[in-house]
Formats: C-alpha cells, structure tokens, sequence
C-alpha cells in the first residue's frame, strides 16, 4: 500500500471539513446526515471517519475552526475588519455557529468535548490575551475587554442569521475605540 503524504492528509481534512461546512450551513447539524456528508464532501463515510471520529467531532473541529479564524481576523487586521468579516459571512453558517452555542447549553456531552478541545488551547488563548492585552486600556482586565468585544462581535452574527439591520459599523468603531482605547496619561 503506498505511503500517503502529510500534504495529501492535510489536502483530505480541508476537503471534508469545507464540504461538511456546507452540509452543516444548509442542513443544520441534525439535518446534515451521512449521506449528505458524503455528498458534500465528495467522499464515502469510511474517509471522512478515517479523519474524524464522528459526526460531532467534525462538527467541533469546524466550530474551532472558524472561532480560530474570525480570532486571526481580529488580531492580524483589527476588530472592524472582524465585524466587516462577520457582516458579509454566509449566514447560514453563522446560523450553525449559534447551533453549536445552543447545543453548549443544552448538550453535556457536547459541552464537554468542546471544553477538551478549548483546554488543548489555552496556550494559544493565553497568547491571544496578550496580543490583545497590547492594544487595549490597561485599567480593565484583558479578560473582560475580550469577553465585552466577543459579545459584540456575537451580536452582529445574530443581526446578520436573522437579517435584523446590521449596526452601522462606523459608528460602532467609534464606541469601541473610545471604550477600549490605551488611557492617555
């Protein structure tokens, strides 16, 4: 049996992770089935399982996937290009993302799984914390400021999945910049 590259496995996960996004965007996680997996993906279900233990462990890891992302968006180009990001995401997968925030709430076993993987990741938190500790007032904790910018960020996700007005993001910046800004001495 030949030897599969590392670029080859890498190349799989990407296309069952955008293919299972689709699925999960236009079916919902209860709705996305096997079968519709493995249309999407263009794969039988013994691939995709051969990356992914389950169906919600991929649906975990493309939840972490595009936390992570929408998190780069933030840190790498600044908060408006997050809310700009937000503000033109598919909403249909945005509306997945609050699935999995309802599914926290209301599925242990789910919750716990997704606080494995976040426990996998607190040195990369704690990393983030610090680029955003850089850029931010010094006289409220970074923890706050992060949890007060991700309630923002959520809200507009909400406004976009129920095609409520989107904020005029000028304006917004504007509150945000004038909260959250270094203090001058």
């Amino acid at each position: 049996m030949p030897k599969v590259t590392e670029a080859h496995k890498d190349a799989r996960r990407e296309q069952i992770l955008a293919g299972a996004q689709r699925a999960f965007a236009r079916h919902g996680y209860e709705g996305a089935t096997v079968a519709r997996l493995e249309e999407e993906t263009g794969l039988s279900r013994g691939a995709i399982f051969n990356y992914y233990e389950h169906k919600e462990a991929l649906f975990i890891a493309l939840v972490r996937r595009s936390s992570d992302r929408f998190v780069e968006i933030w840190l790498e180009h600044g908060y408006r290009a997050l809310l700009e990001a937000i503000a033109h995401e598919d909403p249909e997968w945005l509306a997945v993302q609050i699935e999995a925030a309802r599914r926290v709430r209301t599925d242990e076993r789910f919750r716990e799984q997704l606080a494995r993987v976040e426990e996998d990741s607190l040195p990369q938190r704690e990393s983030r914390l610090a680029r955003i500790a850089a850029t931010t007032r010094d006289d409220v904790p970074t923890e706050a400021i992060a949890q007060f910018l991700g309630t923002l960020a959520n809200g507009v996700a909400f406004a976009r999945v129920t095609d409520d007005r989107l904020p005029d993001l000028d304006q917004l910046m504007t509150l945000i910049e004038t909260g959250i800004a270094p203090r001058s001495s």
